[in-house]
């Protein structure tokens, strides 16, 4: 599958790349919850390896034609 985001950039929650997830809350619940994407605390800044994004997304592909019916 192709990458969606840069490799090797970090992006934060307000950047407007990161509105596929959803609202900045909604990545901030996913923290308190420990799910969604893998997360990078520099001080008290959160940051997103694109990397890590790039695999959170891969893990939630759906393919149909292998879905059983």
């Amino acid at each position: 599958m192709a990458n969606i985001y840069d490799d090797d950039r970090i992006f934060f929650p307000e950047d407007p790349e990161l509105r596929v997830f959803g609202s900045t809350e909604k990545l901030a619940q996913w923290r308190h919850r420990k799910t969604g994407p893998a997360f990078i605390r520099i001080g008290r800044r959160i940051g997103y390896h694109g990397a890590d994004l790039n695999a959170y997304l891969n893990g939630r592909r759906v393919d149909p034609s292998t879905e059983a019916a």
